[in-house]
């Protein structure tokens, strides 16, 4: 239903889907801050939880390192959304000045409230050896904590953040495949770039999206599994999107090359080299680590299939390789935007006769 209710928004217009998604968002924020009141007014353990290891590194190969490596994929997972502002920037008033600074803006708000909520979740459950905490983690506090009434309350809040993110990510998926078909460079692009003259939407990525989506959750009814490799391979993907995108503009910046944007727009100035130098090894680091076939991650429960364990680096060197050799042999002949998109020069003006004497 909620794969049904991205597609059907995003297929009728994109005001609709603006709405909606300021609507929830201003929901998530204002949710979010009554949780932290709530959890504050329960606290029953001090701050130093979060340095208590309460013996998590037994059993990993690495010792405390190896479970910390493991929990980080929490982390590793929000950074996908971020993209999304990227990806609807262009839609934007004034993007090169809006988009970096919306970016900005949305990883300071989830690194504030989203590291309150979870110190506040340690500091004020009631056991931290409660089973049910390590498999159904913040929902269990929040009903453990809040009372049933309460609780189930935050957690329709909980809801409504998640359908505004599918929505977010579905709409960015959409504008992903627009674009790199109105540049020629998908199978049928000439559909897949077509827009809707009603809905002023393009309709076709909207719901070949949604399809897949639901495909993908077809497959995952009698094996589970399936889904956590999808899900990491989808953030995999990105990571590695992020690094072809850091790593030659880390060459530029060192070669020199490197033009800062001008005329008042957005640029890191004098951090730029550091912050580009941390992105490249914080993208590197997050993609081996997410792409690691540990038994954890990817075959933590029965069935045990080795192709699942190495799930996330076969679809990476297959979809790598595929991708490479479609677009070698076949896409980048042809790549180029299509000729109804194309900005067709403005008709010059006609010059005036000069009067007769």
């Amino acid at each position: 239903m909620l794969i049904l209710f991205t597609t059907l928004v995003n297929a009728f217009g994109v005001k609709l889907m603006a709405t909606i998604n300021s609507a929830g968002v201003f929901i998530e924020l204002i949710a979010t801050v009554v949780l932290i009141v709530l959890l504050a007014v329960h606290i029953t353990r001090g701050p130093q939880v979060v340095t208590e290891t309460a013996g998590t590194g037994t059993g990993h190969s690495a010792g405390y390192l190896g479970a910390f490596l493991v929990a980080s994929l929490a982390s590793a997972y929000v950074m996908y959304g971020f993209d999304t502002a990227a990806s609807l920037g262009e839609e934007s008033l004034d993007p090169s000045r809006n988009a970096p600074r919306a970016i900005i803006r949305a990883i300071v708000a989830s690194f504030v409230l989203g590291g309150l909520v979870l110190l506040l979740a340690l500091m004020s459950v009631s056991s931290l050896k409660g089973e049910k905490l390590s498999t159904e983690g913040l929902q269990y506090i929040v009903l453990d904590v809040l009372g049933p009434t309460a609780g189930k309350a935050m957690l329709w809040c909980v809801l409504i953040a998640v359908t505004v993110c599918a929505l977010a990510v579905h709409t960015a998926a959409i504008r992903l495949a627009f674009a790199m078909s109105r540049d020629n460079n998908l199978p049928g692009s000439s559909l897949m770039a077509r827009v809707s003259p009603r809905f002023k939407t393009p309709v076709l990525p909207a719901v070949i999206i949604g399809i897949l989506a639901v495909a993908i959750l077809v497959v995952n009814i009698r094996q589970p599994q399936i889904f956590t490799v999808v899900t990491s391979i989808g953030i995999v993907m990105i990571y590695l999107a992020y690094l072809g995108v850091t790593v030659p503009m880390l060459v530029s910046r060192l070669r020199g090359t490197w033009q800062p944007a001008g005329d008042g727009k957005f640029s890191l100035g004098r951090w730029g080299i550091l912050v580009n130098a941390v992105a490249v090894v914080w993208g590197a680091a997050m993609t081996v680590n997410l792409i690691w076939p540990r038994a954890e991650v990817y075959n933590a429960a029965a069935p045990f299939h080795w192709y699942l364990r190495w799930g996330a680096v076969l679809f990476v060197v297959v979809i790598g390789a595929g991708g490479f050799a479609y677009y070698w042999f076949i896409q980048r002949h042809r790549t180029g935007v299509l000729d109804e998109h194309r900005l067709q020069p403005a008709a010059p003006t006609p010059l005036t006769a000069p009067a007769a004497d």
